[in-house]
């Protein structure tokens, strides 16, 4: 028996699947770093999301009994995993886990902003003219626009298979993917990928600079939008504001930020 801290929000079912397999689980969620170095010694394993930061102090104080360390999601970035290694304690993820929600936001994103979806529904309840909401949001179809995707991965092709339903013609951009292995995307340079695309879509882990800056955005097309589903620091949030603020793009769609 194994005794498992599950330190963010999670199913209820993988709460009774583990204990069912007959392993001890606290499931405590909410902790920041002083509490969690107090919590975690003494367990085999630990259960996280983004939310928690697995600190090197969190690590520390696990040694002696902390084996495992199981992101419940794609990123690591919130965990030292490289410290994690260097102390024997392996660091896992479940890269497949989340694809086709964030891929559905992504998309939910898009309609959004090319519907006014969010804007309108705000505007109406804080009392806006309805005629007037009406006259000022009319918006776009998605069908028969390109989409960029950054990154083909997982994530990259599930966004891809949805947006290809729906119409849209998809190229996309990956340094490490040179064939997604679907017949309905392109995959170009990223350069192309600025100047062609209606829409683009990020789905890489957090870089070290912005791959969306003030450069990026002057190569898109005057009236783009921009969806980041993927980490904060992605795109560079200053610039995008600008490029918000001056018209250069419609619209943007932001799940993450720094």
């Amino acid at each position: 028996m194994a005794k498992i801290l599950v330190c963010d929000k999670v199913s209820q079912k993988l709460i009774d699947g583990i204990q069912q397999m007959g392993h001890e689980v606290l499931y405590k969620t909410g902790m920041d770093e002083d509490e969690l170095a107090k919590t975690v010694p003494g367990f085999d394993a630990m259960v996280v999301r983004s939310a928690t930061k697995v600190t090197e102090k969190v690590i520390d104080a696990g040694l002696g009994s902390l084996k495992v360390i199981i992101r419940a999601g794609v990123g690591i970035d919130n965990i030292k995993h490289e410290y994690a290694k260097s102390k024997g304690i392996d660091v896992r993820n479940t890269p497949a886990a989340s694809s086709p929600s964030v891929a559905e936001l992504a998309i939910a994103h898009m309609f959004s902003v090319y519907r006014f979806v969010a804007r309108s529904t705000w505007r109406l309840r804080k009392g806006d003219d309805f005629k007037k909401i009406k006259k000022e949001s009319q918006g776009h179809e998605l069908f028969g626009k390109t989409l960029g995707i950054i990154g083909i991965g997982r994530i990259g092709r599930e966004v891809a298979w949805r947006a290809h339903a729906l119409g849209m013609k998809i190229i996309a951009h990956d340094p490490y993917i040179t064939d997604p292995g679907l017949d309905y995307v392109e995959m170009v340079s990223l350069d192309d990928l600025l100047a062609r695309a209606d829409s683009i879509t990020l789905h890489v882990p957090k870089p070290e600079k912005p791959i969306i800056g003030r450069e990026e955005i002057a190569k898109m097309k005057d009236g783009g939008v921009i969806i980041n589903t993927a980490r904060g620091g992605v795109v560079d949030e200053e610039a995008l504001l600008e490029a918000l603020n001056s018209g250069k793009l419609w619209g943007a769609g932001i799940d993450v930020w720094l």
